[in-house]
This record gives structure tokens, C-alpha cells and sequence, in this order.
């Protein structure tokens, strides 16, 4: 399997990990249905809809949400901006695009190999 395979099965693998945390899960399917992908959600927005709600709705610590944040950033599904006090939030179009193209292209995706793992 050449190099750019493994990379590319290692950054869905980073993605769907991201994904896995049922709190990860919802912050993002959250931010998703607030903000189109590509488009900011402000702070003053996300208030009453998205990031600043996230922390009460699913009834964890803010630095739990923070955590869950970073990760989602990490694995590029979200994009985040700080501008002074607020944080801007939304949805990666691009990784996005890289998922669907992952579904849509089954069969052309590359197999897994555990010769060429590097196990995770």
C-alpha cells in the first residue's frame, strides 16, 4: 500500500475516532444543524443555538466541552476563530467533502493492509 493510502486511511481513521465520543458526536451534529458548513456561528449566536448552549444541553463541565472542542478542531471538523472574547465555530466544509467522498467512492477506496498498520 503506498504511503499517501496509509495517510489517507490514518486521517478517516482520526475523523471517525473524533466521532466516536457520543458528546463529540452531538457537538457536532449541534453545530451542524445551526450553521450551514463554511458559514461562522458567533458566540453571541451560539448562545441560545449552538456552542454556548452545547455545555448545559448536554450537561457537562465547560472544561469537558472544551476538551470535546479541541478534538473535533484537532480532527478537522470544526473551524474555530477567536475574536477578542467570542469564538467563532463552524463545520469544515472540506472534511466533510473528504467523508462523502469517502462513502461515495467505496469501492475505490483503499483496503486495509495490517502489514503496512502502524496500529493505533
Amino acid at each position: 500500500m503506498s504511503n499517501y493510502r496509509t495517510i489517507t486511511l490514518d486521517r478517516y481513521a482520526g475523523i471517525f475516532k473524533a466521532l466516536s465520543s457520543t458528546h463529540r458526536l452531538q457537538i457536532f451534529t449541534m453545530l451542524a444543524g445551526c450553521c450551514e458548513p463554511g458559514t461562522r456561528c458567533s458566540s453571541d449566536e451560539t448562545m441560545n443555538y449552538c456552542v454556548g448552549d452545547l455545555s448545559s444541553r448536554l450537561n457537562i463541565a465547560a472544561s469537558t466541552l472544551s476538551h470535546h472542542l479541541k478534538e473535533l478542531h484537532r480532527a478537522g471538523l470544526i473551524e474555530m476563530q477567536r475574536q477578542g472574547k467570542q469564538i467563532f465555530c463552524s463545520i469544515n466544509p472540506s472534511t466533510l467533502a473528504e467523508v462523502s467522498a469517502l462513502f461515495a467512492n467505496v469501492s475505490q477506496t483503499p483496503t486495509y493492509n495490517p502489514e503496512n498498520s502502524h496500529g493505533s
